[in-house]
């Protein structure tokens, strides 16, 4: 009885370890359950898209677990590097309690280069992402020159007086119009009084007192 008790006992720790077997097997080993991208720095740290053409930039992980510490290192890469796997900038991090962080921003010369993340309660190798770094043509494109607008015509000529004159000048060759007697215009006939030529008018009373006389006469004979 004894052995068919004991056979039942392991037949059962057996059965067990068979059933947890596969929940293990496909379980995700801590610490190997985050993600790290290289982000331009005007990049938000929500986008989790990797950008491996970058100016200025950080480094922006996610997923990991809780306050997992983190050391970081950066190599110069093929084929723009003077030396292959020459370390060129490193640093370390602690993410927070969601198992995210970033680094500060960062720069390097124009080049090809690859990141080494390791972390605590890593498996296996570290986590790495290849990269360009390109400023110069960033500055060459990113602005535009501004054109400088067309300066306006100066107002006034310098020396020039601004004022116009209050009467306008007289055409070459014409004789500036004279004002007329008593402030009246130029062969007004309404006018009268001494405006009017007396010789004129002497005449013309004499022309009809002799045209009158000679009429007179004429009546006179022929009576």
């Amino acid at each position: 009885m004894r052995t068919l008790t004991r056979a039942g006992a392991l037949s059962a720790v057996a059965a067990a370890a068979l059933l947890s077997a596969p929940a293990a097997a496909h379980a995700t080993a801590p610490g190997d359950n985050g993600t790290v991208k290289i982000h331009d720095a005007t990049t938000g740290e929500e986008l989790r898209k990797n950008e491996p053409h970058v100016c200025e930039f950080y480094l922006d992980a996610f997923g990991f677990d809780n306050v997992q510490q983190v050391s970081w290192h950066i190599e110069a890469w093929a084929p723009t590097a003077a030396v292959k796997g020459e370390t060129v900038k490193s640093g370390a991090i602690t993410l927070d309690g969601e198992g995210h962080g970033r680094t500060d921003d960062m720069t390097l010369p124009d080049g090809h280069y690859k990141l080494f993340w390791n972390f605590e309660g890593e498996k296996g190798s570290a986590k790495h992402k290849v990269f360009w770094t390109d400023c110069e043509d960033e500055e060459e494109g990113g602005g535009t020159t501004a054109t400088p607008s067309a300066s306006a015509p100066p107002s006034e000529t310098p020396g020039d007086s601004t004022d116009e004159p209050s009467a306008s000048p007289s055409a070459p060759g014409e004789a500036p119009a004279s004002p007329s007697p008593q402030g009246g215009g130029e062969g007004d006939l309404a006018e009268t009084g001494n405006g009017a030529p007396v010789g004129l008018l002497s005449a013309a009373a004499a022309a009809l007192l002799g045209a009158g006389g000679y009429l007179v006469f004429r009546r006179r004979r022929a009576s």
